[in-house]
């Protein structure tokens, strides 16, 4: 009986021995993909059993912050995470040969990486960090990351500055492979990606991220067309700076310009308050000159804006200029009106006084005079022809005070009443037009 014992123990312990063990180390599992030496095939060549199947590459990008918008260059200034997937042919093992590895991560120089690149890059080398392993599922699929701060190329359309909206594209493609060779997608939609930036991102500054779309398309080289995919980034400017800082101070002087009409011409302040109002607003349009490209086709909202409200005040200025000299026109007719008058009454004082001597010397020469006529004919005739004489300067000085006291005044108001009404009314029309326009496309 211990005999056969002893005998079952044996044969059970052979039967444990003779069987395959699983590995279940890293190491056998990568001498089995033959990655644990130098394989020159696996990293030089696309990883595909027939060349003509192509491979296909999934980049997924989220925005992980929207650093600096340059109108002036357009350029765009982001910080972005790429995860890119594609599928080894050659790197697939049955994990349950493996003690159920499901994955492992190998150098990055140990296996071929497609060589995608970004079409609107303008950055430089240095900012971009490329993961240096590659993570290796069981089924083939291999992954990497890489992080960069990105300045791409974007056609900022500034026509309803500080309300617009930008669309920049993000191309990723494989210079080097067409689309027979290399195939791009995105491995999860728009909507996914745009969720998942909104709750990785850190800082926006002045933008807001409202959307990601995905675009397949292909881009023709030559011969051969490039696979591409395109993230359409959607950016809506955050414009309540802008809203402080230039549209309420330019409103603000416009209603000091408007109010700067009930000033009296007389106290001579009306004008150089004017002035001063048209050299603030001359100042803004040197901040906004400092924001706005100058190759833009149209002006923007903000800078007709700016524009118009310059021409409104510097046309209340000429208008100004104008009343004011009409008013000095008045009074300069008036003072030669009055002192005209001071020398009538002067001339009427010593009018009786000349005919007296006159007389003295018509008595003391009667021979010399060269009329003959009595001495009493010759006084009243004299006296005749003296109230004559004053008659006609009075009614002419009466016509000049006519004419210079008032006249240049009342035209000067009603130029002044006319000019306001009409300009009062111009700037109704231009802000209800402007707030009309950007409302209309902020809530588009």
């Amino acid at each position: 009986m211990a005999a056969l014992r002893l005998l079952l123990l044996l044969l059970t312990a052979g039967g444990a021995s003779g069987g395959p063990q699983p590995d279940c180390s890293y190491l056998g599992l990568l001498k089995h993909l033959q990655l644990d030496s130098a394989s020159h095939h696996l990293t030089v060549t696309r990883p595909v059993q027939n060349w003509t199947r192509p491979t296909y590459v999934w980049v997924d990008m989220l925005l992980y912050s929207i650093l600096q918008v340059d109108e002036k260059v357009q350029t765009v200034t982001s910080h972005i995470w790429r995860y890119m997937t594609w599928t080894g042919e050659f790197l697939s093992w049955n994990s349950t040969e493996f003690c159920g590895i499901p994955y492992v991560i190998v150098p990055a120089s140990s296996v071929w990486i497609p060589d995608v690149s970004i079409l609107e890059d303008v950055s430089d080398t240095g900012s971009t960090y490329r993961s240096p392993v590659v993570k290796l599922y069981s089924n083939g699929f291999m992954s990497t990351y890489s992080r960069q701060r990105l300045t791409t190329t974007c056609h900022l359309k500034l026509r309803l500055f500080p309300f617009d909206t930008q669309r920049c594209n993000i191309t990723f493609l494989s210079m080097s492979s067409g689309e027979d060779a290399v195939h791009m997608g995105a491995f999860n939609n728009g909507s996914a990606l745009t969720k998942f930036s909104e709750q990785v991102m850190v800082t926006q500054g002045e933008w807001q991220l409202r959307k990601m779309e995905i675009v397949h398309d292909r881009l023709r080289t030559g011969e051969t067309p490039l696979s591409e995919v395109v993230y359409m980034v959607t950016v809506v400017r955050k414009p309540m700076l802008y809203v402080i800082n230039l549209i309420v101070p330019l409103f603000a002087l416009l209603l000091l310009d408007v109010a700067s009409f009930f000033i009296h011409e007389a106290r001579g302040e009306k004008l150089s308050f004017k002035v001063t109002v048209l050299l603030s607003i001359s100042v803004l349009l040197l901040i906004l000159k400092d924001m706005l490209p100058s190759t833009e086709d149209q002006l923007p909202m903000i800078a007709n804006y700016c524009v118009a409200i310059f021409g409104f005040v510097g046309f209340s200025v000429l208008e100004a200029i104008l009343v004011s000299h009409l008013i000095d026109l008045d009074g300069y007719f008036g003072r030669k009106a009055q002192r005209s008058a001071q020398k009538q009454k002067q001339q009427e004082a010593g009018g009786p006084k000349e005919a007296a001597a006159g007389e003295e010397k018509a008595q003391v020469k009667p021979d010399q005079s060269l009329l003959p006529l009595n001495p009493s004919s010759s006084r009243d005739l004299l006296q005749q022809i003296l109230e004559a004489v004053t008659s006609l300067r009075k009614e002419a000085d009466r016509r000049i005070r006519e004419q210079g006291d008032g006249s240049y005044r009342r035209v000067a108001e009603i130029i002044d009443t006319v000019f306001f009404s009409l300009y009062f009314i111009g700037i109704v029309v231009f802000l209800s037009y402007m707030y009309s326009v950007w409302i209309y496309y902020v809530f588009q």
